[in-house]
């Protein structure tokens, strides 16, 4: 019996290392070691057992935001090694007790978590200079060979019995659900033939045939093993581009917001979003950045607002709409717009625009109908001006007593690219003959924005509230699950790429294969999953 959403709610999605329960940081000059080990009775909720390190989304969290640290607080640290703190286990990957106990959009909204935090760790490797490598000295299954799936390097331990599986067919009737597939025969180029032996062969691949498939980089015997994961690593903290000499910003705490406000309405199952500008001008240069740290607008304001979403995912799932909305001046944002990229080749100036670009992903993969209310006193502009283009409706006030405008700015020009490589403004107008003049226009009014294909409305001001509530609760009666199946095929418009087939493909099956009665119904694999002489029984037909 599924759980009622009160029981899943996460109250938190913030922590660091000192509360780590699960994973252990050192560093060690240009390297760092993040050590796996789960501890059993450390489950974010009662009801199973962390056991052989398989993890929930507690796990998972404390994962995101060692990544997330390594970026910011530690730009000295050129590659990381991944490993288990355990002998003979990497990890058995997601929980099966946690999953089968979970409720259906739990169960989503942790896969889809777990999916972004391993993008992060590719962005970082591509983007950062951050290389990774994963030092399975012990059996790597499900989620846990995924999660070494996207490290740079893979070392699996040669010792007759650690294997790499991708077991979730044959044992639970799902799917491997954090990339494993794509990243399979997209990123690591394995044979699908070879590929589809290892989907469905639960005991998995071992020593040098894993090797020799291209499921892992390289083998090595537990007498050579801890240096081969160390050349491995110091060979790409020589390839990194990281600063040396530079000195990392501490993240604080999020809460209490300064820059974002998030106002559910159950009632009528939408929530509005604001996020204010900057009240003060960018530092007079880089150095100036880093001495804000933390409290940089540019990077404080996005901080809360990905805390905002992922509030907005996990604890309110009967909110349907999200009404984006924003308040400042154009002029000072424009101002850190512009300073950003000026000085993009500044470490942590990079850091705080692939930042933004992580956060405004994250919305475009929000389960929420995504409208924009450009109204009186908004700061639609620049990177806020993203917020606008993510919507899938947005309404902009046309009312000479209130001049309202929408300004575009560098980052609308693909600084903070869509999973699919293209700028939301790209996949908005579709002409791209025509994006140079957009992008020099300057500020757009609510008649030039309809013209240039910005914003889809501009009632007056007769009309604004009624036309914005008529189309929140015409949204409300819609189908929740034709929405969000519209929704996703809608907004990636443009070339597909690993990012999105795992999302838009892999997500998409497995959020159904999830729903079957092969997979949860009372004699499904999940259900099944543990119990002494009980085996699933499926219904043959395919569909």
């Amino acid at each position: 019996m599924e759980n009622a959403p009160g029981a899943e709610a996460v109250p938190s999605f913030e922590t660091s290392p000192e509360r780590y329960r699960h994973w252990r940081l050192r560093l060690d000059g240009e390297l760092a070691t993040l050590a796996l080990d789960v501890q059993e009775d450390g489950g974010l909720r009662p009801g199973y057992a962390l056991k052989l390190n398989s993890y929930d989304l507690g796990v998972d969290l404390e994962l995101a935001d060692a990544v997330q640290r390594l970026r910011f607080e530690h730009p000295e640290v050129r590659a990381v090694v991944i490993t288990s703190a355990r002998e003979r286990v990497f990890s058995a990957g997601a929980n099966i007790y946690m999953l089968g106990t979970s409720s259906h959009p739990f169960k989503v909204n942790f896969c889809k978590f777990t999916n972004e935090t391993r993008l992060a760790i590719e962005d970082a490797s591509a983007r950062s200079g951050l290389g990774f490598v994963a030092a399975l000295n012990g059996t790597a299954s499900g989620g846990g060979y995924e999660l070494a799936l996207c490290c740079d390097q893979i070392l699996l331990a040669d010792d007759g019995s650690s294997a790499v599986s991708l077991p979730e067919v044959p044992r639970l009737g799902v799917l491997p659900g954090t990339g494993g597939l794509t990243r399979l025969v997209d990123k690591r180029k394995v044979r699908r033939d070879r590929a589809d032996f290892l989907c469905t062969a639960a005991e998995g691949v071992k020593g040098q045939r894993a090797a020799e498939w291209r499921l892992v980089d390289a083998v090595a015997p537990k007498s050579r093993f801890a240096k081969a994961a160390l050349d491995l690593a110091r060979a790409l903290a020589a390839r990194s581009d990281r600063p040396r000499g530079a000195v990392g910003i501490r993240l604080g705490p999020i809460s209490p917001y300064r820059s974002v406000s998030l106002l559910p309405h159950p009632e009528a199952r939408m929530a509005e979003l604001t996020v204010r500008g900057p009240v003060e001008p960018p530092p007079g240069g880089a150095g100036g950045l880093s001495g804000l740290g933390a409290r940089a607008w540019a990077l404080q304001a996005f901080r809360e607002l990905d805390d905002a979403l992922l509030h907005l995912r996990f604890n309110h799932p009967e909110t349907g709409t999200l009404v984006l909305k924003t308040r400042g001046d154009p002029r000072l944002l424009l101002q850190w717009d512009r300073f950003l990229a000026e000085h993009s080749s500044d470490w942590l100036a990079r850091e705080v625009l692939l930042h933004q670009k992580r956060v405004l992903q994250r919305l475009d993969l929000t389960s929420k109908s995504l409208f924009a209310a450009i109204d009186g006193g908004s700061c639609f502009a620049g990177c806020l001006a993203e917020l606008a283009l993510a919507a899938d409706r947005s309404f902009m006030l046309d009312d000479p007593a209130r001049p309202v405008a929408i300004e575009l700015g560098p980052p609308n020009s693909g600084a903070l690219p869509m999973l699919n490589g293209v700028s939301r403004l790209a996949a908005r107008v579709q002409r791209p003959e025509e994006l140079p003049a957009l992008l020099g226009h300057g500020a757009f009014s609510p008649g030039e924005a309809v013209d240039a294909g910005l914003v889809t409305f501009a009632p007056d001001a007769l009309d604004w509230d009624d036309e914005l509530r008529l189309a929140v609760e015409e949204r409300s009666s819609l189908s929740p699950d034709a929405l969000t199946g519209m929704e996703a095929n809608l907004r990636f418009a443009g070339p597909e790429t690993m990012e999105t087939k795992i999302f838009g493909r892999l997500s998409a099956w497995q959020n159904w294969i999830f729903q079957r009665p092969n997979a949860a119904g009372e004699h499904g694999a999940l259900k099944a999953y543990g119990q002494a002489g009980r085996r699933p029984r499926f219904d043959p037909r395919r569909t």
